[in-house]
């Protein structure tokens, strides 16, 4: 995994709105990997995509895809980039046919029969307007469309809003099998933390426009815990030793960062599994 290259790499990439401040964020996507964007709303993940795709424009550091300036060299990139957002891009009027006749002129690398494989697969009928589809289907015609250009990255931004478990289930199967080629890469916004614990191999977190972790996904929930205390034992916890805390019924939890370094001071503590859905609960309560 180590030697693997970059497919999108943020370098102090910055955004100051008059209401909102996406803090200076350096990461990487590597090549042949799945990373899951998560964080509440508001927190500022759409902001990191959209200036990925240049949509809207740095305040300050740069961002490089495949090796190329996001900015000055945009036409290449976006040849490269399958890119499904959380609204629907397509006019209500148009059908899926007509999709394809629109979108093949946009890509040069467009290829007619996978996007109308990946219609039938998905059950769409070409003849219908968009405006008689569930966003379930909308957000299906968008994923074949992202899927029929030879992109070498995808970008989804709230993919599974819409889905049944079944779709949900096609659709990560469809974006593993994607990156079995080495040289594809997924950057996967989502609230729905489960999907991305079956197929994501790194997490970034974003809490209030800062980047808090950027993380190996195996190695964040195995070094993560939640640890349970009594009222009475609660009080002799350092606050240093945990990320945040919630009161229950029995007592508290606490979200410990190293389970290993925190076990070995507070010796018989009582530790739990943690889910993603729970990283991102405690660090939004600390």
């Amino acid at each position: 995994m180590e030697h693997m290259k970059n497919s999108i790499e943020w370098h102090g990439a910055e955004k100051i709105f008059d209401l909102f401040h996406l803090h200076p964020v350096t990461m990487n996507l590597k090549q042949g990997s799945i990373m899951g964007l998560i964080g509440e709303n508001g927190s500022g993940k759409t902001t990191l995509i959209k200036l990925a795709l240049n949509l809207i424009s740095l305040s300050s550091g740069e961002i490089k895809i495949l090796g190329w300036d996001s900015v000055k060299q945009e036409e290449q990139i976006k040849q490269k980039i399958g890119f499904v957002p959380d609204e629907n891009i397509f006019y209500d009027m148009f059908t899926p046919k007509e999709i394809n006749r629109i979108t093949s002129k946009l890509y040069q690398c467009w290829n007619e029969k996978t996007y109308f494989d990946y219609l039938e697969k998905f059950c769409i009928p070409t003849n219908k307007n968009m405006k008689s589809f569930s966003m379930g289907m909308k957000k299906k015609i968008a994923i074949a469309s992202a899927l029929s250009h030879e992109a070498q990255i995808l970008i989804l931004d709230e993919p599974m809003n819409g889905l049944d478990p079944v779709a949900r289930q096609e659709i990560r199967d469809i974006l593993q099998q994607f990156v079995e080629n080495e040289c594809h890469s997924v950057l996967l916004s989502t609230h729905i933390t489960e999907d991305l614990e079956k197929i994501a191999d790194y997490i970034a977190l974003i809490e209030k426009g800062n980047m808090i972790f950027h993380k190996n996904k195996d190695e964040l929930l195995e070094k993560y815990a939640i640890a349970c205390f009594s009222k009475n034992d609660f009080k002799e916890i350092d606050k240093y030793d945990y990320i945040s805390f919630r009161e229950n019924a029995f007592g508290y939890e606490v979200l410990v960062e190293d389970k290993k370094t925190f076990l070995r001071k507070y010796d018989g503590a009582v530790t739990n599994k943690v889910s993603l859905e729970d990283i991102m609960v405690f660090y939004h309560k600390a």
